[in-house]
């Protein structure tokens, strides 16, 4: 009997853990094949971090279809770092592939900066 009322105390505990690491914001980021999550979620200290989740829809030779997912998760005490070298590496490719960057960029993106956007997403979302 004690026994079963440690299992139904864990198995409420875990919900309430469950709850409490539900997304907090959400974003999705169509982009050609591929679909970008943005998700804020909190740890169980009640800290905020970020899960980046790229999914793509595959297709077996049966016709039928799964969604491949690849997921980072990063912390907060990494976003400075994570903003830098996203920054730096965005950067270099536009210095070093215009030409490929302007064909696949909408307008509106040429004349935004990456490193103002980071830090508007980042002062909306993260402050």
């Amino acid at each position: 009997m004690e026994e079963q009322e440690k299992k139904e105390g864990t198995v409420r505990n875990e919900e309430v853990d469950a709850r409490d690491r539900e997304e907090l914001f959400s974003k999705a980021v169509r982009a050609g094949k591929r679909t970008y999550f943005f998700d804020v979620k909190s740890t169980r200290r009640g800290d905020y971090y970020l899960t980046l989740t790229e999914s793509k829809k595959r297709f077996s030779r049966d016709g039928r279809y799964h969604f491949e997912k690849h997921k980072i998760f990063l912390y907060k005490e990494d976003f400075d770092k994570f903003i830098d070298g996203l920054t730096e590496t965005v950067a270099y490719i536009k210095e070093n592939q215009v030409e490929l960057i302007d064909e696949e960029l909408p307008k509106a993106a040429e004349t935004a900066s990456v490193s103002n956007d980071l830090d508007d997403f980042e002062e909306k979302n993260f402050s």
